[in-house]
Parts: structure tokens; C-alpha cells; sequence
């Protein structure tokens, strides 16, 4: 029976079955039942997919909050995605302003003893006497007696960069196989997994991907999971080797702070047991991507994914030595089509905005979107504003979305490409470009760069390292120093943090 683990403490997957029917009973008296939406507030915890379970059983949807959001943010979203029911780990409740969160009832949650070490936090907190224990109400709940219904899954939000969040809510589609069902195929097929294979996961389970990629572990049946509270380098190979973990979840972050450790260190590790590492999420650069192939071998996949559509692409270690920069072919029985601004598609190698038809993951419609989508929609394929291109064999090359591309002197310049020259530089350990107003040219290129330790950086030397590499235009015209660039835990990066005070000091946003 799979073993599933939060670091190395360690429980059943039977026990953890159980304890979701106990966990469906009480979601049941909370009136959760069939399409109604639970809300939860959790750092990473095993007990996040107990939630997930008991959503199966009584048919629920389920929010994963980000557990950084103010309590406007939380409190938004609560009443927009309808929620029920609110769990959350009592730390978390204890640090916001309950009274703000609006009427959903709340239950509170036990934080494990990994999880208040990795954040120093407290295991126990006094909260309002209205709020109740799940832990405690389970002791005294019987099993929930029933099959699973139809899985309804996550119901994610946006990262709310522009606005407020918006809620990615899927069409269930009755005539369709079961999404869980989809997701032990993609176990299978996408993460080429065996009985016996163990997938550990550091990154924050409210992220799509991650947590994506632990749903296809548990649909299979048959996977090991285990889960980290919060990415540490140094345990993180400790619990590679401990476990003999075959598969993980990995962002270039992660990667760049793995890499940055002196090798005598890494070697120290057996992380022979890895066939299979997954990234997605933000760009990742091919210096850093060949350097983790040189160390753990060709184990590393890429995927072009987004939590409206889903993984979208995959692509090999021996296909990234191939096709550099890529980031693959769309999964099968998928289509990409790259279009203009006239809505006409683009020849190869041009660069258009991408759009993406993936039936495996069914269609998605915002909760609180303004107007019409079609804009978002071309002959059934749909959008969320990322331009790239194909070549000649189908290969999908990222570039930014719309949004962040520069427009400097007439011409679009897009950050990533000038992000992927600047990680090399050795005085650089995480860098973001983005545009600035300029009165000649409309937007001027700045470059936000965190040096490494003891490392100092001008402009003049980022201009010379460039010059050879980059177009005249595309060079950075200004340089911010920064003891720390601004970076979910997914690796993306809060440019609109960077570019505002630019933009505020013009009266205006672009």
C-alpha cells in the first residue's frame, strides 16, 4: 500500500482514506455536499490531500488559498468562489483578521510539528471560541459510507497581479471520462510511472502544477508521495537519498539554489534513484538546465503549462539538446496555434500570441471575469496572452505574454530572452527585465538584478557582457540592485512590484 510521507513522518494510504471519510462526515453536517466549494488555507501538509479526498467523496470543489493573501485577498475569494466552509492551519488563522474573512464557517486545523519547524511557527494558538476543531470533530464523526462521486478537482485562482484574483472554474462535462481517471492516465503517460515510484514534492501545494502533478501521484493507486513543508536545498537531497525518491517536482529557482552549492557538497548525496524531474511555471534557462543534466543525468523534463489550460507541453532532456529553449510539442491530442494581432496564424518562426485546444483537461470559464471571453477563444482554442512561436517540427518557444513584453522605438522586445543572457553572468544570482516610460522611445529597457554574495555589478559591465549576445536595442538602459528580487514560491516573479514605481511616477500604468 503507498506510503505518503510529510518529510519523513510517515502514514498509509489507507489510513489516510479513512480518516477522509471521517473527514467527508464532517464536511457533510458543514452542508458541503455535491458542487458546493470548500475553501482551504494550509502550508504544505499531508493533510491537504485528506481534504482532497473527502472532496471526492461528498463531490466538492475546492479553492487552494495562498496562504501569503491578505485577509481582503482570502475574504475575496471566499465570496466569490461561493465557498462553504473555510480549513484552515490554526497559525495562519491566528496571523489574520478573522472578522474580516466575512460569514463562511471556519474550521481550524492542527499545524504538524514539520510544518512549525520549517516556519517557525506555533503548534498551538488561541482562536476564537466560534471556531472549531477538525481534528476534534473527526474523533467523534463515522466514516462517510459511499463511493466517490465524479471528481470536480481544483477550483484555482490567478495570482491576482492585475486586479483580484479570478476563479478558474471547469465545465464538468458528464459524457466525459472522470478527471481523476485522466489523471492516473497521466501518471502513467505523462510522468511514466510505475508501481513502486515515490514523487516528492517541495514547492506550495496551492500552486497549479504541483499540485497537479500530486493529484496524478494519488490517482494512480500505486505512487509514494512525499511532501516538504518549504524548499531547503540541503534537506531537500536529504530527503531525496532517505526516501530513494524516483520522481520530484522542480522550478529553476530550486535548481539555481541547488547549483550554487559547491559540488563536494552535492556529491555527498546518492540521488541515483531519480528517473524523472518535472519543471514548469517560469522560464527556465538552458545554462541552468544543462548544468542539472551534467549532474543528475538526462532525467529533466520541461512543461509549457497554465492553470486555466493545464500542461500544455512536455519536453525531454535529449530533446532540450536538440531543440534549446524550446519547451516541447503539445501533449497528445492537443493543437498549438500562433496568430496575429489580425487573428491570422503566424508562419513558422514568427512570433504571435499562443493558442492552445487540450480536451484532456475540459474547458475553463472565469468566476468573475468582465465581459465576454472571445478574445480568449479562436476555433475552439484558447489563450491566456503568452507569445512564442513553432518551428519547422512543432516545437513550441516561449516568449512573454503580452503584457510584459517592451515596445521600445517601435519594436517588441521580450524580456526572457534577455533574462536567459544575464542568469549566466556570475555576479548575477536572479535577475527580471521589464520596461520603464521613456520619453524618446516609449519604454526604455531596465534590468532588476540580485547579485550573488560579495558579487557588485554596473551597468557598463551588464552593457559589455550583452553586447556580443543581443541586439543594440534590447541591452538594458538602466540597472536596479536588489538584496532580493520579488519571487513567488512557484519562481515567478512579481514584476508588476518593479515596474509600478516607474510607471506611478508617470501618472499612468503603460
Amino acid at each position: 500500500m503507498p506510503i505518503l510521507s510529510l518529510s519523513r513522518t510517515q502514514t498509509t494510504r489507507g489510513a489516510l482514506d479513512q480518516a477522509a471519510r471521517k473527514t467527508a462526515t464532517v464536511l457533510s453536517r458543514y452542508g458541503v455536499a455535491e458542487d458546493s466549494v470548500i475553501a482551504v488555507l494550509m502550508r504544505n501538509d499531508v493533510q491537504i490531500l485528506e481534504l482532497v479526498e473527502a472532496c471526492r467523496l461528498v463531490g466538492a470543489r475546492y479553492v487552494m488559498l495562498n496562504w501569503h493573501a491578505p485577509a481582503k485577498e482570502v475574504a475575496h475569494i471566499l465570496k466569490d468562489s461561493e465557498a462553504v466552509l473555510l480549513l484552515a492551519h490554526d497559525d495562519l488563522l491566528a496571523n489574520l483578521e478573522v472578522a474580516e474573512l466575512g460569514s463562511t464557517p471556519i474550521l481550524s486545523i492542527d499545524v504538524p510539528t514539520e510544518v512549525a519547524a520549517a516556519y517557525s511557527a506555533h503548534e498551538t494558538v488561541d482562536l476564537p471560541t466560534t471556531i472549531e476543531n477538525l481534528n476534534s470533530l473527526k474523533a467523534a464523526a463515522k466514516p462517510f459510507d459511499g463511493e466517490p462521486l465524479r471528481f470536480r478537482g481544483l477550483f484555482a485562482y490567478t495570482s491576482g497581479s492585475t486586479g483580484m484574483p479570478k476563479g478558474i472554474k471547469r465545465n464538468t462535462d458528464p459524457t466525459a471520462a472522470d478527471s481523476y481517471l485522466v489523471y492516473a492516465g497521466l501518471a502513467r503517460d505523462m510522468m511514466q510511472a510505475v508501481p513502486g515510484d515515490k514523487f516528492m514534492v517541495a514547492a506550495p501545494l496551492y500552486h497549479s502544477a504541483p499540485h497537479a502533478l500530486s493529484m496524478f501521484a494519488m490517482a494512480s493507486g500505486y505512487m509514494d508521495i512525499v511532501i516538504i513543508p518549504k524548499f531547503d536545498p540541503i534537506e531537500f537531497m536529504e530527503l531525496l537519498q532517505f526516501h530513494k525518491i524516483t520522481h520530484v517536482y522542480i522550478v529553476p529557482t530550486m535548481m539555481i539554489r541547488l547549483l550554487k552549492l559547491p559540488r563536494e557538497i552535492r556529491d555527498q548525496y546518492d540521488l541515483s534513484s531519480l528517473r524523472f524531474a518535472l519543471s514548469t511555471g517560469s522560464p527556465w534557462p538552458t545554462e541552468i538546465k544543462s548544468a542539472m543534466i551534467d549532474w543528475l543525468g538526462p532525467i529533466f523534463y520541461e512543461s509549457y503549462g497554465a492553470s486555466e489550460i493545464g500542461f500544455m507541453t512536455l519536453i525531454s532532456s535529449e530533446e532540450a539538446e536538440k531543440k534549446p529553449g524550446s519547451v516541447g510539442k503539445i501533449l497528445p491530442g492537443g493543437s498549438i496555434k500562433i496568430l496575429n494581432d489580425a487573428m491570422s496564424e503566424c508562419p513558422v518562426g514568427e512570433v504571435g500570441t499562443i493558442y492552445v485546444k487540450l480536451p484532456l483537461f475540459g474547458e475553463f470559464a472565469y468566476s468573475n471575469s468582465d465581459g465576454s471571453m472571445m478574445d480568449q477563444r479562436y476555433e475552439g482554442h484558447a489563450t491566456v496572452g503568452d507569445m512564442g512561436y513553432l518551428d519547422e517540427e512543432g516545437y513550441l518557444f516561449i516568449g512573454d505574454r503580452k503584457k510584459d513584453m517592451i515596445i521600445s522605438g517601435g519594436a517588441n522586445i521580450f524580456p526572457a530572452e534577455i533574462e536567459a543572457e544575464l542568469i549566466k553572468m556570475p555576479q548575477i544570482t536572479d535577475c527580471a527585465v521589464f520596461g520603464a516610460p521613456d520619453p524618446e522611445f516609449g519604454e526604455q529597457v531596465v534590468a532588476a538584478v540580485q547579485c550573488a554574495t560579495g558579487a557588485s555589478l554596473t551597468l557598463g559591465e551588464i552593457r559589455d557582457y550583452l553586447v556580443p549576445l543581443l541586439a543594440k536595442f534590447k541591452i538594458p538602459r538602466k540597472l536596479d540592485i536588489h538584496d532580493i528580487l520579488p519571487r513567488e514560491d512557484s519562481g515567478k516573479i512579481f514584476k508588476k512590484r518593479l515596474r509600478d514605481p516607474y510607471w506611478e511616477k508617470e501618472g499612468k500604468k503603460i
